[in-house]
């Protein structure tokens, strides 16, 4: 396979309006446009007309990831503000799901929005959780290249810290919104199925989906399979580098109990389908990881997560996915793994072939993105005319807006 280091960003611009971009929600989740690009032809649709573009019995794999209130903002004496923005929990916790369920204290990676004003020990909050006055304490740990390490301390052990999040905390909607949260982001910025506390954004293809669209797939077969990764502030990073060799892709976190991976190794003969980026590289991963797994079957757990370069550097030959996922299987058992937890730094960007996947539903992705990479990796040069048509036929772009349904080459 060819390298993508070599790729000059500049190569996937264009020019994307302010007013483009989608700063609420539709009134209705599946009212959304679709374009559905397939074999180089276009159609527009609606969300509700999904099921009309998939085959019976496919495998469709959903990101159940919930997003949590990652924003917390203290008030000084002085007046001033100083927000806090959660990332990821401290090296020290095993999982996300392990940090979120941390009471009294926990450590946790994040970014802080006046970092100089803040000169006290620490910052205090002060909530009402039920009939309680809880006092949320925020002291700095430690200051690294881009973040800090902040302890968080509450003094209750009843009260998790996914729950302080919860009472405390905001919704963080992406940057390019400019705007506050609203009480009605806290409901439409949360795919319908959200299940697990752990991500700093939506996955945003998830969106669109309603009860109805899920029966309108049940109808043809497609019965959903919920995989979960949560998607870090690092889905926003710009590339700024002049070729992806200099970038460094973020690092997200895959949790999936192993009759998920068994499913999807079953469903060769089916059409797979992926509900957004973060959905796609998951089962991409697997792939991979599986790929190791076959080669080393004695690999340990931190050997045999996938970091940016693998896809291109490991040598596949011809391994199938069904043989590489269900080596993986075989590996999880032999080391007594009944739910995968790790995380993926994978990067799709062409010339990659899809593994996995036969087709993504995604929204309209920023000029210059990794995202844009991958859309590029599944539809090759297609993606200008997917992204013209969309400019010039009242689509509504990036996470409150419309969305696609592309089939890879």
């Amino acid at each position: 396979m060819q390298h993508p280091k070599n790729i000059a960003i500049t190569e996937f611009e264009y020019h994307l309006p302010t007013e483009k971009i989608a700063q609420f929600p539709l009134n209705k989740r599946d009212e959304s446009k679709l374009l559905v690009y397939k074999n180089e032809n276009i159609e527009v649709s609606t969300y509700q007309q999904l099921s009309q573009y998939l085959p019976d019995n496919a495998l469709m794999i959903f990101n159940n990831t919930k997003v949590v209130e990652a924003r917390l903002l203290f008030t000084k004496n002085t007046g001033s503000t100083i927000e806090i923005f959660c990332l990821e929990p401290h090296y020290n916790y095993a999982n996300i799901a392990f940090a979120m369920m941390q009471t009294e204290k926990v450590l946790w990676k994040c970014l802080i929005g006046g970092a100089k004003k803040w000169k006290e020990p620490f910052l205090e909050k002060t909530l009402t959780v039920g009939n309680r006055t809880i006092v949320l304490q925020a002291q700095k740990v430690e200051q690294q290249a881009d973040s800090y390490i902040i302890e968080f301390s509450w003094g209750d052990a009843t009260v998790s810290f996914a729950e302080m999040l919860h009472y405390a905390g905001i919704i963080p909607l992406p940057p390019y919104m400019n705007r506050h949260a609203t009480e009605n982001d806290a409901e439409r910025y949360q795919t319908i199925y959200a299940k697990f506390d752990g991500s700093v954004a939506a996955p945003t293809a998830g969106l669109h989906f309603t009860e109805n669209v899920l029966q309108q797939l049940a109808t043809k077969n497609i019965i959903p399979t919920y995989v979960t990764l949560h998607v870090g502030a690092g889905t926003f990073k710009p590339v700024k580098a002049n070729t992806m060799e200099h970038h460094e892709m973020h690092a997200e976190y895959i949790d999936l109990p192993i009759e998920v991976i068994k499913n999807i190794a079953n469903a060769s003969p089916q059409k797979v389908i992926a509900v957004g980026t973060t959905s796609l590289r998951t089962i991409e991963t697997l792939y991979w990881m599986g790929v190791k797994a076959t080669q080393k079957p004695n690999i340990s757990i931190e050997n045999i997560a996938i970091k940016q370069w693998d896809a291109y550097e490991l040598n596949a030959a011809d391994i199938t996915p069904h043989n590489a996922l269900n080596n993986l299987v075989i590996w999880m058992q032999q080391n007594n793994i009944d739910r995968l937890i790790t995380k993926t730094q994978i990067i799709i960007a062409p010339p990659y072939k899809l593994k996995v996947a036969d087709a993504l539903v995604t929204n309209f992705h920023q000029p210059q993105s990794t995202l844009l990479l991958l859309v590029a990796a599944i539809i090759g040069s297609g993606w200008r005319k997917v992204y013209e048509h969309a400019l010039n036929n009242q689509f509504r772009f990036l996470s409150y807006g419309d969305g696609s349904l592309l089939w890879k080459q």
